[in-house]
């Protein structure tokens, strides 16, 4: 039988966070078809083997090496069947009836392709995991904005609670938790996989919004994010994928500003080897 849902989750050394994770899934899908498929992205840490040791349900698929986040997702959607397809970090935690109701909203939304949920962190302080389209200057405002909430600025932490409460049609939202109808990740053929790490999900729900679908972020379905754990004992190697998927962003989406963001990294000593 062709499960419902497909829960993609892509991992790289991350042995000591999955099981939260995977647990809080059989902790709280309702009862439905589904699969769960693990994408292992050559962890040196053994992942792949803790996870079919303790989770012998879930499907693990060694990538053979480190893909990055676009290719190993998409190696995971072609190998799943589910009509809707759930994009997930290893480092979330799924609240009780939160996936329920990001499937209930795409049920009753013929017009949307993809959802979203809140996402909060370990002392429940909101995430902004939605915003604009990416270009120089809302760009800039969403690093301000999350650089701000996450060292506690009052004003800033009060505005991303307060925005973050309403669920509301936008132009992207995280795929460390991104719920996705199959037909239209097809239609856009999956992720453009020129992005290692950063940009893919933005990138992936414009194309979705090119074809006149919406993109939604529900509020009252909330998620725990661990944001970062995956990625903060490799800085270097991160903020070289980081101004890489940088680039590519801005070649494909506002190629006119690149020649500036070049120079920008230049000059800081952040442009990324070729």
């Amino acid at each position: 039988m062709t499960p419902l849902l497909s829960i993609i989750i892509v991992t790289y050394n991350s042995a000591g966070q999955i099981d939260p994770c995977l647990d809080s899934l059989a902790r709280t899908l309702p009862p439905l078809d589904y699969e769960t498929i693990v994408v292992d992205n050559a962890s040196p840490d053994g992942t792949a083997d803790a996870i079919r040791r303790r989770w012998p349900a879930v499907r693990v698929i060694d990538a053979e090496a480190n893909l990055g986040f676009a290719r190993a997702s998409n190696l995971g959607i072609r190998r799943s069947s589910g009509a809707f397809v759930l994009l997930l970090n290893p480092d979330t935690e799924a609240r009780p009836g939160a996936i329920a109701r990001l499937l209930d909203i795409l049920a009753s939304r013929p017009d949307a392709a993809v959802a979203g949920p809140r996402l909060v962190d370990e002392h429940e302080r909101a995430e902004l995991s939605f915003g604009s389209m990416i270009g120089p200057f809302a760009e800039l405002r969403q690093k301000l904005l999350v650089r701000g909430n996450d060292r506690g600025m009052p004003i800033v932490r009060s505005y991303v609670q307060r925005v973050t409460e309403r669920s509301r049609t936008v132009d992207w939202v995280s795929g460390a938790c991104l719920l996705v109808r199959r037909a239209d990740a097809e239609a856009v053929a999956l992720f453009d996989e020129r992005y290692f790490m950063y940009a893919e999900d933005v990138d992936f729900c414009a194309a979705i919004r090119a074809r006149g679908r919406k993109v939604l972020f529900v509020a009252d379905a909330e998620v725990f994010h661990l944001r970062g754990r995956s990625v903060s004992s490799v800085p270097r190697a991160t903020e070289v994928a980081y101004r890489r998927s940088q680039l590519a962003f801005y070649e494909k989406h506002h190629p006119s500003w690149l020649p500036l963001l070049r120079a920008y990294l230049a000059l800081r000593n952040r442009l990324p080897p070729d």
